[in-house]
């Protein structure tokens, strides 16, 4: 292909990639551009070439979606935190549902079929409840900025205002904006308390309290459907899956090796006066053989939610070999979901029942999928 930077093109665009970017061809070659919908032809500035494709910024569009809307923020296609408020909501869980089945089929070898439609969000805008910015030296400027990571760059954009951020989160950036850092280079993480529950600053709760209940209510149907009687929480943080579930098992244990996490959990337990499970501070490859011969294999499930990375393939194997009656997989990154799922499935020892997506982050290229894995017997 003769494309070449600086190239100025005018193409349709036909598909929407997982990440956000918008597919279109220049003669069988691919090109994608950030910030467009399928149906929509623009014009567009080559700015990277690779061998099989080349990508483009967008200067304007030609012919418009009619599911195309108004972005709210005022830094969108500048910032680097949100991909798609340039498309109607519903039309946002449409195309994820269709990526999701695309990746998992591709990845996983897993069946459309398998996908649920979408669960979106009620709050498709201030929702987020703990955000990190940045502070950095504008040299030419000779300011400090603060802000969030920009889409075309590794600068910062300096933002005064989130509109997916919680309005309290709003406030606290006008404060540290009023009280910056002393120099660039340092994070700040802003966060809104879960209400009832103790979190330490570092440990990880989910980002999206408009959401959690049907993130719940999912693992709990899966859960209950199943029939186990022993429930092992892995990667289990202040206990929150574990917690939440303790009322459809007859036991629990919960494994995280973040021991201020592990204390936060018991706390959390122990406030809720749920007394039928325990938590425990270790790593999930060292004590997960031990827990898999306490419980019996035909009456327990175990909750994967892993970090993005994905799971130890030592722990895959296990699970494999042991074959708990069930694995619930949460995971707010498909790919590496996928391949974990497809790990577990090989050779018939689990089959994949079902896959349940929740939109934990509209507005951007992020979703939340829950999987129901049985043992085959």
């Amino acid at each position: 292909m003769s494309l070449k930077l600086g190239d100025k093109i005018n193409v349709s665009i036909h598909d929407l990639a997982f990440g956000g970017e918008g597919v279109g061809r220049i003669d069988e070659f691919v090109v994608f551009v950030p910030f467009v919908i399928p149906g929509e032809t623009v014009e567009a500035e080559i700015t990277e070439v690779k061998k099989n494709f080349a990508r483009a910024k967008l200067l304007r569009v030609i012919t418009p979606s009619p599911e195309r809307v108004a972005p709210e923020c005022r830094y969108f296609t500048q910032c680097g935190g949100c991909q798609y408020q340039h498309i109607d909501y519903a039309t946002q869980l449409r195309f994820k549902h269709k990526q999701i089945a695309d990746l998992f089929e591709r990845v996983g070898k897993i069946s459309a079929e398998k996908i649920a439609p979408v669960i979106g969000c009620p709050a498709p805008y201030g929702y987020r409840n703990r955000i990190m910015i940045r502070s950095q030296w504008n040299g030419p400027a000779k300011k400090l900025v603060i802000g969030f990571i920009r889409a075309d760059n590794n600068f910062v954009e300096d933002i005064e205002e989130c509109k997916i951020a919680e309005p309290s989160l709003n406030e606290q950036i006008t404060h540290v904006r009023a009280n910056p850092p002393p120099k660039g280079g340092i994070k700040v993480v802003l966060r809104v308390q879960a209400e009832g529950w103790e979190v330490p600053r570092d440990s990880f709760f989910q980002n999206n309290f408009f959401l959690l209940p049907k993130l719940v209510e999912t693992v709990r149907e899966f859960l209950k459907d199943s029939g186990a009687r022993h429930l092992i929480d892995l990667y289990c943080g202040v206990g929150f899956f574990g917690i939440e579930a303790a009322g459809v098992v007859d036991s629990f244990v919960g494994v995280e090796y973040d021991q201020l996490a592990i204390a936060a959990a018991r706390k959390n337990a122990a406030s809720r006066e749920i007394n039928n499970g325990e938590f425990v501070a270790a790593k999930v490859e060292v004590i997960l053989p031990e827990l898999l011969n306490k419980f019996s294999a035909e009456k327990t499930t175990v909750i994967l939610d892993p970090p993005r990375k994905g799971c130890w393939p030592e722990t895959l194997e296990l699970l494999r070999q042991t074959r708990p009656a069930q694995v619930i997989y949460v995971s707010c990154h498909p790919a590496t979901m996928a391949r974990d799922l497809n790990i577990l499935c090989a050779d018939g020892v689990f089959e994949l029942a079902r896959v349940q997506p929740l939109d934990m982050f509209p507005q951007t290229q992020h979703i939340e999928c829950v999987a129901d894995l049985r043992r085959r017997n």
